[in-house]
């Protein structure tokens, strides 16, 4: 089973997302900032990280930078689901390594789900073994 870690400050966002994952079979953890989610990652080793940028103690690219520079953290998907709309933050996001940058406001959560179910289905496909 998939392991989706949300690294997400606003309580209502973090409810709304780790419901809808848990209804769709998945293990879903929060983090409510960017050190807790760090050491969350590290602890929880899972499959696919969706990530805010505007946070407490460490901003969401602090933490994707942070974990593109690590070994054992960097092949973890990353996807930016924030409320930032700039075109410069979207494309920091993705030079820094995310997979995909999601505007809530633009994006249903039902939108959200079927992109990161697409993302964790290329993802496990790569794990299959062959021969």
């Amino acid at each position: 089973m998939a392991k989706i870690l949300i690294i997400e400050d606003d309580p209502l966002m973090q409810r709304m997302y780790n419901k809808i994952f848990t209804f769709e079979k998945y293990d879903v953890d929060v983090a409510a900032n960017g050190s807790e989610g760090l050491s969350k990652v590290k602890s929880g080793k899972p499959t696919l990280i969706l990530l805010d940028i505007m946070m407490p103690k460490m901003n969401g690219l602090e933490v994707l930078k942070s974990l593109k520079a690590s070994e054992a953290t960097k092949k973890i998907p990353v996807v930016m689901l924030t409320n930032l709309a700039g075109q410069e933050d979207a494309e920091t996001a993705l030079k820094l390594g995310a997979v995909r940058y999601i505007v809530k406001s633009e994006h249903e959560p039902e939108e959200v789900t079927k992109i990161v179910k697409g993302i964790l289905k290329g993802y496990t496909r790569e794990e299959v073994p062959t021969g």
